[in-house]
């Protein structure tokens, strides 16, 4: 097990036992798209050492996310311009009427009328201005969602496009209240920045998505002006390993990704399913190694076909043991606390539990400082204080941790109950893409795609991939063979795959240097 950083006092949370297994945070709300968004914003903040570790911050690092109030409410809280835009007034009224209902809505942060006067010079027109507007709106991500304005986001196009998610209330306060932006992304900026490869990552990132010259973020510095920043950096949330393969797994791939022959942004779709992904590995190996499994996680994917229902049980029967894997591990943390040396040695104090009650509140922060049963609690055995702790960590795990492996997979396209009552790990040609993009340099034989799949991401396609499950008689041989064939037949009609024999294919990156020449 690779070293751990000491995990700091987290403030205004009841106790951590999700946090010391998996670091602050993970969260079920915040969805790879959400974590990579945030990751850009602390990246942004550290352009002058991008993906490099902080000196003296035992792990973490400072940042100042962006606020760009003016751009968030133009694109997401000024419903009116486009209507302005259609009617038949001159320029000058148009612009009169507008300037008149955007201080309607200001939250007194930066955002009135006065303070956007700079865009009358800034665009032309009114309608020039409004249809740069709807340009840059129709990029966001979940523009038609029911989100408030201030959690909605414009596509990142550049560093004036990047923001926080925000909460605003009736009087113009704002807080980050952590629900889309619950530090998942702090913790994949900790990742990449303990990955062998960190550095080498960030100079790319640094130099191939903050370009201010760039056309569409132009438009947004047209739209924003200057930066909106907080007055205080912020401390980051705590990741608590300090090395681990899955960080050099997942920088490797980004870098993979960002090698190969496609513009930035349409390969930042294929960095979020990589992330989801990776992250996803990360969550359920972490809980694995917790539990004392040391067996790797797997995926038995069904590629969907009417006739696959031996695959598709087994499929569902992975999904449902990956999904008791975290549980295991709540609870194997806890137990695991009363083999500690400290907690032993309590038993020849003068008072042993209230000594083991002082262990479990610097491990876990439980109980609060305001417990009102403290006492009570001093005075019970020790298995019944470890009892109690799993009841209270069990229902809190529940609420967001817990669901994370749910939410992931399906956001990410590995996860579906298409033709099935359950769901069961069956993924969709986006994910399948972004994977081939990921691990093929040129083209790869079929059989060896297959071996790195799941060597890397644990998927579980053919009869070689899930020998064991044959070995176990769980299913036959010709099944996971059909299974493998419907998964190249698959990639051959996504112009994935060429054939050149009934016994020979491979698997081609359609964006690599050098395919098109070769072929």
């Amino acid at each position: 097990m690779s070293a751990i950083f000491k995990r700091p006092f987290i403030k205004g949370v009841d106790f951590c036992v999700d946090e010391n297994i998996w670091g602050h945070r993970l969260y079920d709300e915040q969805l790879p798209h959400l974590t990579v968004l945030e990751f850009l914003g602390v990246l942004g903040s550290n352009l002058d050492k991008p993906l490099r570790p902080h000196a003296g911050m035992d792990g973490a690092i400072k940042f100042k996310p962006q606020r760009q109030m003016r751009l968030r409410g133009l694109l997401f809280n000024n419903p009116y311009a486009e209507s302005i835009a259609e009617s038949k007034l001159s320029d000058d009224e148009k612009w009169r009427q507008w300037f008149d209902k955007f201080e309607q809505g200001k939250t007194g942060n930066g955002d009135s009328a006065a303070d956007v006067a700079y865009l009358r010079q800034s665009f032309t027109s009114f309608d020039d201005f409004a249809k740069a507007i709807e340009l840059l709106r129709s990029s966001a991500f979940e523009d038609r969602s029911n989100k408030r304005w201030s959690s909605k986001f414009v596509f990142p196009f550049g560093p004036d496009a990047l923001f926080e998610d925000l909460k605003i209330d009736a009087k113009g306060g704002m807080s980050n209240d952590r629900r889309f932006f619950a530090r998942t992304g702090e913790l994949l900026y900790l990742m990449l920045t303990r990955a062998k490869k960190g550095a080498e990552l960030g100079d790319i990132l640094a130099e191939r998505l903050f370009d201010r010259s760039a056309p569409m973020n132009r438009l947004a510095h047209a739209l924003q002006g200057d930066p909106q920043l907080p007055d205080e950096a912020r401390v980051s949330g705590y990741l608590p390993e300090v090395t681990n393969p899955r960080f050099d797994f997942l920088c490797e791939d980004w870098l993979a990704i960002l090698s190969r022959e496609m513009p930035v942004y349409d390969a930042l779709e294929h960095l979020i399913a990589i992330t989801g992904l990776h992250m996803l590995l990360y969550f359920l190996e972490r809980a694995k190694r917790v539990a004392g499994d040391d067996e790797p996680v797997e995926f038995v994917c069904e590629i969907v076909s009417k006739d696959g229902r031996k695959v598709r049980a087994l499929s569902s029967d992975s999904y449902l043991q990956n999904q008791g894997c975290p549980e295991k591990a709540i609870r194997a943390y806890i137990e695991s606390i009363r083999r500690e040396k400290a907690w032993l040695d309590a038993d020849s104090a003068e008072f042993p539990d209230a000594v083991r009650v002082k262990l479990l509140r610097e491990a876990c922060q439980w109980p609060p400082t305001d417990d009102k049963d403290e006492e009570g609690l001093a005075n019970r055995k020790p298995d019944e204080l470890v009892a109690r702790l799993v009841d209270d960590a069990l229902p809190r795990h529940g609420q967001h941790v817990g669901k994370i492996h749910a939410a992931w997979s399906r956001a990410i396209g590995l996860s579906s109950r298409r033709l099935s009552r359950r769901y069961r790990y069956a993924p969709n040609d986006r994910l399948l893409k972004s994977i081939v993009i990921a691990l093929v340099g040129e083209r790869m034989q079929f059989d060896e795609f297959l071996a790195a799949a799941k060597s890397r991401y644990g998927l579980v396609i053919g009869h070689i991939e899930g020998a064991r499950l044959v070995e176990s008689k769980s299913i036959d041989q010709s099944e996971l063979d059909e299974n493998r064939g419907n998964l190249e037949a698959r990639l051959v009609g996504l112009g994935l795959v060429r054939r050149l024999s009934d016994s020979c294919s491979f698997v081609e990156n359609p964006f690599a240097s050098g395919v098109e020449a070769a072929c």
